[in-house]
């Protein structure tokens, strides 16, 4: 196994200077040891498409860049990976984990297709890869293939399996003493007929753990399309009350979803974000929620109501009287990382998954 430190010491001594990506545990250690250096020399980007952005303006710039990604995300790679790195010869070696990757069954079922597509794609594509193994050496070998591309102005992909780059100790809980189960037992009683639609991670495990109900929906992977999906059936359904609840790192995935719930105005969504300004179920890497203001942005995307609360009582009672009011409402809570608690896997099949008032075949028919 490669060791974190082994892993940067590898790279400082390729002169590679700016690396930025969306957290994955397979890199919690680098990702980690990077973060604690001072100044820029690793960037959370909020999604895979502008962490490639950030590493060629970085090339352009002629400082030496890097990408460190899941393969989940490889979706929001590829529109600057093929309009953008590859035209412009603008080179900077991707790292991609490869979650569900060599057996799709052995991983999340929202990383089997990616996991078992994934290398084809960069074939189709045309791209260079080197599939990590556990050791320095491999690594070296790696990065001479990246540099040699690099020449040539082309991409290069280096795919990591589980297993081939050590952890660190993660952080210790940050924050208030409000955490995340706390929030979700303080919910639960808010929601009552309610659509719900639930971020992938830890807040759709958590809430399936503690408050399981058959009109909730839990996202596995589609990180940032929580709020889209539930403006969607806000929209097809303007007759009933549908809240979505996401996370700060998924929220700012996608910011973009923000603008267009203020610009429709569905009156009957309630936007709950828990923020914990960390990837929690990656490693709890930093998110840049800390800079934030959730509230104002809100206001000024068209939300018709915004607040911060930092304690249970405060969070159910916001929801509470946003479902009394037309929305679309957005409701912050502030809590802390809690790395000691993992909540449990749901062990149904995302096809299982989909709440009644969708699987309903009886529901009105959108009219021809």
């Amino acid at each position: 196994m490669i060791s974190a430190a082994g892993f940067c010491a590898e790279l400082d001594r390729r002169r590679i200077e700016f690396v930025t990506g969306v957290p994955c545990s397979f890199f919690q250690g680098p990702i980690s040891l990077l973060s604690a250096r001072a100044g820029d020399r690793y960037v959370a980007a909020p999604n895979e498409g502008v962490a490639l952005a950030l590493a060629a303006g970085a090339e352009l710039a002629g400082r030496r860049s890097a990408v460190l990604l899941q393969n989940s995300g490889f979706g929001n790679l590829l529109n600057p990976l093929t309009s953008l790195a590859m035209p412009f010869r603008i080179p900077a070696p991707v790292f991609m984990s490869l979650r569900g990757w060599p057996d799709p069954g052995r991983d999340e079922p929202q990383h089997a297709v990616m996991g078992d597509s994934g290398i084809g794609l960069l074939e189709t594509l045309g791209i260079s890869y080197r599939i990590l193994e556990p050791s320095l050496d491999a690594l070296g070998d790696a990065l001479d293939e990246a540099g040699r591309e690099r020449a040539r102005g082309a991409p290069f992909f280096v795919l990591v399996p589980k297993g081939t780059v050590a952890t660190v100790a993660a952080p210790a809980g940050t924050g208030p003493a409000f955490r995340r189960r706390e929030a979700i037992l303080a919910l639960a009683p808010e929601l009552d007929a309610a659509m719900v639609f639930a971020t992938t991670g830890y807040i759709s495990r958590e809430l399936a753990a503690v408050a399981d109900r058959p009109l909730n929906f839990y996202m596995h992977g589609s990180m940032g399309h929580a709020l889209g999906l539930g403006l969607g059936a806000a929209l097809a359904h303007p007759d009933r009350r549908v809240v979505v609840i996401d996370g700060d790192g998924a929220a700012l995935m996608h910011l973009g979803s923000m603008a267009l719930a203020g610009g429709l105005r569905p009156a009957g969504l309630t936007h709950v974000l828990l923020d914990n300004g960390a990837y929690e179920s990656t490693g709890s890497q930093r998110t840049v929620a800390g800079t934030v203001r959730w509230a104002e942005l809100a206001r000024a995307t068209g939300y018709r109501s915004a607040v911060v609360r930092d304690d249970p009582a405060g969070l159910a009672a916001a929801v509470r009287d946003a479902g009394q009011h037309p929305g679309p409402h957005l409701v912050v809570a502030r809590i802390a990382t809690d790395p000691a608690h993992v909540p449990p896997r749901s062990p149904a099949a995302p096809a299982e998954l989909a709440p009644v008032c969708i699987r309903d075949s009886t529901r009105t028919a959108a009219p021809a």
